[in-house]
């Protein structure tokens, strides 16, 4: 995936998946009728060089992880990225959902980057046509 960051708005472009995120950084709130998607709608601010996203708005369609965790739509996920290098990003996910966990859970996940990774065009086969 890749990161693209401009003055109102962070921009992730996950190639797999063809799919995309926006984190809104410029200062707005969360709506009061957001409409639940599978990467539901994430607001973030600075904190000194770590970037702190809040997500709300989640459907209940997707996983947590490849694992299969589940979660609701209560779900609230608090994310804080930390560039360790000019290589390596760290993000520590809270995990918040009264309706599936006890109680916030977190975990850290670390990214090394990978230069040559260009995204490519994506070819879906159709099959034959007569």
């Amino acid at each position: 995936w890749k990161i693209v960051q401009t003055p109102g708005a962070i921009i992730m472009l996950f190639d797999e998946l063809l799919h995309y995120r926006q984190i809104f950084t410029d200062g707005r709130g969360f709506p009061d009728d957001a409409i639940p998607t599978w990467f539901g709608y994430s607001v973030g601010k600075w904190d000194s060089d770590v970037l702190v996203v809040e997500t709300i708005g989640f459907n209940e369609q997707t996983w947590l992880d490849d694992g299969g965790h589940p979660h609701s739509e209560a779900l609230r996920v608090t994310e804080r990225f930390r560039r360790l290098n000019a290589g390596t990003l760290d993000i520590d996910i809270t995990i918040n959902d009264p309706k599936a966990y006890t109680k916030p859970w977190t975990a850290t996940v670390r990214f090394e980057r990978v230069s040559e990774g260009d995204f490519g065009e994506h070819v879906c086969p159709i099959g034959s046509v007569s």
